[in-house]
């Protein structure tokens, strides 16, 4: 079996030529990435339905617009914690100085750089002093052993750097142009590309 290199923190931007509809112009934010598969949450896909309605304690903590979000179409009844810590993006790779890592606090499970998932079982008091926003997903999206490199191949996905304000976008509905905008290749052209490619 090849090794497969980790995209855990990475973006999936769906090509406009994806054509599953849980995905038109999705960003998913890759939580785990590894030989047994692959699991994240779609960043741009809110729903109507407020964090307060369903996870007590855990609303005031919720980022604009303070929703739940669909991260997926796999296992719809159950919520994920997204959040980053503010100011801990360390050094740059490569970068000499590197800040010693502060402790994580209790509920939060860093999965790259300044996002980690939240423990939505913990007392929401416990991790309010250090989370700078939370995003809340009903399911997620998932991929068994090689079922992503395969979309991948078929150009299903374009991968890009994340950035931690991905996760909590005041403006979810525009993020797939925003992501797309800020690459320094052509795919910032793809950004414009028509919601409906008929009118093209």
């Amino acid at each position: 079996m090849t090794e497969v290199s980790s995209l855990t923190g990475r973006l999936l931007v769906a090509t406009p030529a994806l054509a599953d509809p849980n995905f038109d112009r999705a960003v998913v934010l890759l939580l785990d990435h590894d030989e047994k598969g692959s699991l994240g949450v779609v960043l741009n896909r809110p729903t109507p339905v407020d964090v307060t309605d369903i996870l007590e304690g855990w609303g005031q903590l919720a980022g604009a617009p303070g929703v739940v979000f669909q991260g997926g179409p796999v296992s719809l009844d159950s919520a994920l914690g997204v959040a980053v810590i503010p100011g801990d993006e360390g050094a740059p790779p490569g970068s000499r100085k590197r800040t010693p890592a502060p402790r994580d606090p209790v509920g939060f499970r860093r999965v790259h750089g300044a996002i980690g998932l939240v423990d939505l079982e913990a007392p929401p008091e416990l991790l309010a002093p250090a989370l700078g926003s939370l995003r809340i997903f009903a399911g997620y999206s998932g991929w068994g052993p090689g079922q992503l490199e395969s979309e991948l191949e078929d150009g299903a996905w374009y991968v890009v750097e994340s950035e931690p304000g991905d996760v909590s976008s005041p403006d979810p509905e525009r993020l797939w142009r925003a992501v797309l905008r800020r690459q320094r290749s052509e795919l910032a052209m793809v950004a414009t590309y028509p919601d409906d490619a008929s009118l093209n």
